[in-house]
């Protein structure tokens, strides 16, 4: 396994209660459901070019 980053972030109780929701919908944890989101942007914006070998998915299904 890849080498993870600690980050700590303040965010908007709304916001977290949304990601909260959108990660249970999703089987994912709430740190799991956050690192999808912004691969995803990444890999939208072509900023993210998959090169450490997890492209996001996570076998969960949308």
């Amino acid at each position: 396994m890849a080498e993870r980053k600690a980050l700590l972030i303040r965010i908007d109780p709304r916001v977290h209660a949304a990601i909260e929701r959108w990660a249970r919908d999703d089987l994912r944890s709430v740190n799991a459901q956050i690192e999808f989101v912004l691969r995803e942007g990444l890999r939208r914006a072509g900023r993210h070019d998959g090169s450490d070998g997890n492209d996001g998915n996570d076998g969960n299904q949308r």
